[in-house]
């Protein structure tokens, strides 16, 4: 089992009260009380922190307070103050500590933590926390040890190669942060045994070779059976590998200029 070294992380500090909001559990069930989502439930108790992902408060510098652990995310997450009083939370970006100030503003500089317009952000640039609608809020690379890279601008577009390995699209006017996602070491935890995945809210997940055929189309046979039918299925017989679930298309594929599985 290997833990983070929680470099750089006030591990003493307590979430900032009025950026805080209870977090319910509902084990997978839906308002019927019906499992719709399997092998979820327990788990600490934890409380959501409000993120800002729009960085909507323009042309004010913040000063980075602390560096604080965020349960609900792989990422760290930094408490900032603005000039006029106000905190918020923002990502941690690679390299931003306590005392450092950012600003979202489109005159900006280019140094992690800020927040420009892309359509300001020099070619050549690693980013994350990237808008897809302008002024929605960042929807993507925010996990932890990731960054995009900002590979050209043409035809009033930008193109963003993201982490996966996609080319895509955006719009210039979509907001975007500077720099890395900080806690690159999360990529090398080992979570080592059983008791650590449920203080997560995972429960146990089983296999359906090991089940009865009542249980699993899997299930059943002597000894170690093979699937015994065209292929892997779903404990209520769907089919399980390759096969396409999405109904509609996403309007926003169109923006894809290459995909990360090169299709």
């Amino acid at each position: 089992m290997t833990v983070s070294g929680f470099d750089g992380v006030d591990k003493k500090a307590k979430p900032e009260k009025s950026l805080v909001e209870v977090l319910k559990k509902h084990a997978g069930r839906n308002s019927y009380g019906k499992i719709t989502v399997r092998h979820h439930g327990g788990g600490n108790k934890r409380k959501y922190r409000i993120i800002d992902f729009k960085r909507n408060k323009t042309d004010m510098f913040a000063t980075v307070l602390r560096i604080e652990y965020d349960p609900n995310r792989s990422a760290y997450i930094a408490l900032v103050e603005y000039e006029d009083g106000e905190r918020r939370y923002i990502l941690a970006p690679l390299g931003l500590s306590a005392g450092d100030k950012v600003i979202s503003s489109a005159t900006a500089d280019i140094k992690p933590g800020n927040s420009l317009p892309i359509s300001e952000i020099p070619v050549g640039t690693f980013i994350h926390n990237i808008e897809l609608y302008p002024g929605k809020g960042a929807q993507l690379v925010r996990s932890a040890g990731v960054a995009a890279q900002l590979m050209a601008k043409e035809n009033n577009m930008a193109q963003v190669r993201l982490p996966s390995g996609e080319y895509r699209y955006i719009r210039p006017e979509c907001k975007a942060t500077i720099g890395q996602v900080g806690n690159l070491d999360y990529a090398n935890i080992a979570i080592g045994k059983a008791g650590r995945k449920r203080h997560m809210g995972w429960r146990p997940t089983v296999r359906g070779s090991v089940m009865n055929p009542c249980d699993h189309p899997h299930g059943g046979g002597e000894g170690k059976s093979p699937i015994g039918r065209p292929g892997p299925v779903t404990p209520w017989g769907k089919p399980a590998l390759g096969y396409k679930t999405r109904k509609t298309k996403n309007p926003t594929d169109k923006f894809i200029v290459k995909r990360r599985n090169a299709k």
